[in-house]
């Protein structure tokens, strides 16, 4: 069954061996890789506190879906990835305002280091 790679000018390049998102059109999924709060524009990472550093997520989150020809609405399930479960709540009420109709299914660990020692990382599956 084919699949591609995809890629976005209003999301960070990947920064190793992988793909920001793979389509598999037989299934119609998208799976889109972790995204980190890096600025598209500017290459570097967004500061000031774990809220803005989760909006730049998902925002980053969201063009690669769209570039795949999906969405946000279209997420099935999710993966949030914690440097401290300390920022739970805080990342909690943002990733809310991104995912407004049917809530996607969702897995939210704490991991002892991420890409460029950020404080989130968020990966998801959808639907075309």
């Amino acid at each position: 069954m084919a699949h591609h790679a995809v890629n976005s000018t209003n999301a960070p390049a990947a920064i190793g061996p992988y793909s920001p998102a793979v389509v598999h059109e037989g299934l119609g999924l998208v799976f889109a890789s972790g995204q980190i709060p890096i600025d598209p524009a500017t290459g570097e990472l967004v500061t000031g506190g774990v809220a803005d550093e989760t909006a730049r997520v998902l925002e980053n989150l969201k063009a690669v879906l769209e570039a795949a020809g999906s969405g946000m609405d279209r997420v099935l399930k999710t993966t949030v990835f914690l440097a401290s479960m300390d920022d739970f709540a805080e990342i909690n009420d943002v990733y809310g305002r991104y995912f407004t109709g049917v809530k996607p299914a969702r897995a939210t660990v704490q991991v002892g280091r991420l890409p460029k020692d950020v404080r989130v990382e968020i990966e998801a599956v959808a639907t075309l």
